[in-house]
C-alpha cells in the first residue's frame, strides 16, 4: 500500500502529494488557456483558437440554460476556469504516480522502524495523486464556491436573497439552513468519491501485473470520460447556485419580455 508523504507544519497536516499535483494542475491551466489566446487570427485561426472558440461557445450556452442571458458574461470566465483546472486535476491520478521506496526510517514523514517491520522492511512512498482524490481540495474548491455564492447573493440581489431563507414560509427558514450547507457538502463529496474510487480501482487493476493492462487501457478511456461528466456537474452547479442566489423573478420577466420581442 503506498504511503503520501505528510507534513506537519504548526499542527497542520499537508500532503505533499495533493501540493504538488494542484501546483502542476495550475501551470497546466494556465498555459493551456495562454496557449488559446496567443497568435488570435480572424482570417487564419489555429486549430487550438477554433477549439478554444468552441469551448467558450459551449460554456456560454450551459450558463445561459441556468440564468438570463445577459448575466452570463461576468461568469464566463469563472466558468471556463473551473472546469479546465478540474478536468486536469481529474487525468492526474495513477498512470502519471511517482514512487519512491524507503528502507530507512524517516522522522519527518513518520516512518519509522516499526512501520518498515510490518511492511516487508519498506515503504512505497507516492508523491504524485490526483488533487480531487483528495477531500481537502474538493472541499477547498466547494468553500469558494460557497463563499462566492453567498458574496454575489448578498451583493447583486440582498433583498430577495436574504428573503428566500424563509421561502414560502418562516417556518422553512431551518430546511432552507440545511440546504444551503448541504450545497457545497455535495459539492466536495461528489467530485472526491467519483475520482478517488477511480484511482482505487486503478491501484487494483496494477496489482494484476501484465494481465490488468487491457482492463487498464479501457478503464483510462472511461476515466477520461468521467473526469470530463464531474468537471462539468460542478461547473453547472456552481452556476446553478450562483444563479439561484443573483437571480429573482423580476429578472426572469424581463428576459422573457426581450425573448418576445
Amino acid at each position: 500500500m503506498h504511503l503520501f508523504p505528510i507534513v506537519n507544519v504548526f499542527g497542520i497536516d499537508f500532503d505533499l502529494a495533493a501540493i504538488i499535483a494542484i501546483l502542476v494542475s495550475c501551470v497546466i491551466t494556465f498555459v493551456v488557456a495562454r496557449l488559446a489566446v496567443r497568435n488570435l487570427s480572424v482570417d487564419k485561426p489555429s486549430k487550438m483558437q477554433n477549439f478554444m472558440e468552441w469551448a467558450v461557445d459551449f460554456m456560454h450556452g450551459t450558463i445561459a440554460s441556468s440564468m438570463p442571458v445577459h448575466k452570463v458574461r461576468p461568469y464566463l470566465a469563472l466558468g471556463m476556469t473551473l472546469i479546465m483546472f478540474i478536468f486536469i486535476s481529474n487525468l492526474l491520478g495513477l498512470p502519471f504516480m511517482v514512487v519512491t521506496d524507503a528502507h530507512e526510517p524517516i522522522k519527518w514523514l513518520g516512518i519509522d522502524q516499526a512501520y518498515l517491520d510490518s511492511h516487508g522492511g519498506a515503504a512505497h512512498i507516492a508523491w504524485w495523486k490526483s488533487p480531487t482524490a483528495d477531500l481537502a481540495v474538493t472541499a477547498g474548491l466547494a468553500l469558494v464556491v460557497f463563499v462566492l455564492v453567498h458574496f454575489l447573493g448578498l451583493k447583486l440581489n440582498r433583498k430577495h436573497y436574504l428573503h428566500h431563507y424563509f421561502h414560502p414560509y418562516p417556518v422553512f427558514f431551518p430546511v432552507n439552513i440545511i440546504e444551503t450547507i448541504a450545497k457545497p457538502l455535495t459539492l466536495a463529496l461528489r467530485l472526491y468519491a467519483n475520482i478517488y474510487a477511480g484511482e482505487v480501482l486503478i491501484s487494483t487493476i496494477l496489482m494484476m501485473g501484465f494481465a490488468g493492462i487491457p482492463f487498464m487501457i479501457a478503464w483510462q478511456g472511461f476515466s477520461i470520460f468521467v473526469g470530463a461528466i464531474q468537471a462539468f456537474l460542478f461547473t453547472v452547479l456552481t452556476m446553478v447556485y450562483i444563479s439561484q442566489a443573483t437571480v429573482h423573478d423580476d429578472d426572469e420577466h424581463v428576459e422573457a419580455a426581450a425573448a418576445k420581442h
